[in-house]
């Protein structure tokens, strides 16, 4: 009996997971992508992209699909798909498994200011200041308390249209970028603040031993609440847990 399951992808974690399911027997796995990226790297499972059109939409594309079990390796601010996911598989007592990477934690050198949310970072930083935001596109808006300061804003695809408010300029990259790399790129700007989100992860942290290294003020912007499951924090004991599965489906 094969096991159909559902991976939702869009993170480092996900693609270390989605290469491990390819590889396993008696699975049938699909990624989903939300879309927010043009274009993702391919994944080793076929993938489809974009939402699925609120929770009934979703718990009918679960039932349509046979899905028998849910990995959401989402990034750790998407919290609104993690906890409809986690809803949706707890009313149709589906196997779920929320794959949530530790936060991110200051260590000796670091000069961090762990702030609520964006409006705050915008509160804390001093007018004038050159500020990195390595924090997307998808809440840019919410830094427009910035607007006596010059913003930097990071992002992997080119810009749909101008910086939404005065004084802002956007930079295309696609990562990784190394720590070396982070540190040129902030001596090159003359930037005074980095403004992160705290994803964790050691592929993204770059930035963060960079401004150590230059100690350059970092505003952390703390992780949304998260869902009550069953949570792992890498995509090795989401492998665990899949292959638990795959072993009680084959006793059936």
């Amino acid at each position: 009996m094969t096991l159909r399951l559902l991976l939702l992808a869009g993170t480092s974690d996900a693609r270390a997971v989605a290469e491990g399911l390819a590889t396993r027997a008696g699975l049938s796995a699909i990624a989903s992508l939300a879309g927010a990226t043009r274009a993702p790297g391919d994944l080793p499972i076929p993938s489809r992209t974009g939402g699925f059109g609120g929770d009934d939409a979703f718990a009918d594309w679960l039932r349509a699909h046979g899905i028998g079990a849910v990995i959401d390796a989402t990034h750790p601010f998407a919290h609104r798909i993690s906890s409809r996911t986690a809803r949706i598989c707890a009313a149709l007592d589906l196997p779920h498994l929320h794959l949530l990477r530790p936060p991110w934690r200051p260590g000796p050198g670091d000069i961090w200011h762990e702030v609520a949310d964006e409006a705050a970072a915008a509160s804390l930083i001093p007018p004038g200041s050159t500020v990195f935001l390595a924090t997307g596109r998808q809440t840019l808006d919410r830094f427009a308390g910035l607007r006596d300061c010059r913003v930097i804003c990071r992002q992997i695809d080119p810009p749909d249209g101008p910086f939404p408010f005065p004084g802002g300029e956007f930079l295309v990259g696609r990562p990784p970028f190394s720590e070396n790399d982070e540190a040129a790129l902030f001596r090159r700007l003359a930037v005074d603040w980095l403004v992160v989100k705290n994803a964790g992860g050691m592929a993204s942290r770059t930035k963060l031993d960079a401004a150590r290294r230059l100690g350059l003020p970092v505003a952390v912007i703390a992780r949304p609440s998260q869902p009550e499951c069953l949570t792992v924090p890498d995509a090795t004991s989401a492998l665990l847990w899949v292959d638990k599965l795959l072993e009680r489906a084959g006793r059936s």
